[in-house]
């Protein structure tokens, strides 16, 4: 597994945490992974944390490894955020930029995905049976979103083909902070 690089650092300021992977994999990884508990059976994962790193406030900083998104904010703090993220072979990094973002996005599955999965729709529209969930953070030029889902489920574990998923109300709030243009680090 992948550290988010020396100049990150996120650490969770209360006791009574235990990290994702303990959670869904029953491992033990470092703190800064940290999620409460009764979170899981929440509709929220997300809570300010001190985070330490050289990203512009308005950044968006993911952590596969860690199955965490950090939202930069000023100050030395950071709203994290647990997420999904790719499966095996799914699996990517690099620097882009946010390029639009949509509110209950329409889905288009890639003819990669409809040959790997048939049976998937052509397009589906937006709305809450929508895989895409109720907002989309499109990153650059990629086929890869930050997006909504209603599956807790796949929240702190690898089975997307590539995406990183919120849940629905994580993904709004977040929606609602980033801007277009904003930085996007994927770190795996």
């Amino acid at each position: 597994m992948a550290a988010l690089p020396p100049q990150a650092e996120a650490r969770q300021l209360n006791d009574g945490y235990v990290t994702l992977s303990q959670l869904f994999q029953g491992g033990v990884t470092r703190p800064e992974a940290r999620q409460r508990v009764a979170s899981r059976s929440t509709s929220t994962t997300r809570r300010i944390v001190a985070y330490r790193t050289n990203k512009k406030p308005g950044s968006i900083v993911i952590d596969t490894s860690e199955r965490a998104l950090y939202y930069v904010m000023p100050g030395g703090k950071a709203m994290r955020y647990a997420v999904g993220v790719g499966r095996e072979g799914f699996q990517w990094s690099g620097v882009h930029r946010v390029s639009r973002k949509a509110e209950w996005p329409r889905w288009t599955p890639p003819p990669e995905m409809r040959k790997r999965q048939p049976g998937l729709p052509v397009t589906m529209a937006g709305g809450p049976g929508n895989p895409l969930g109720a907002r989309a953070i499109y990153i650059g030029s990629t086929l890869y979103r930050i997006h909504g889902t209603n599956d807790p489920r796949s929240i702190g574990r690898a089975m997307s083909s590539g995406c990183i998923r919120l849940m629905n109300n994580d993904v709004i709030d977040l929606y609602d902070r980033v801007r277009v243009g904003a930085r996007v680090y994927v770190y795996h």
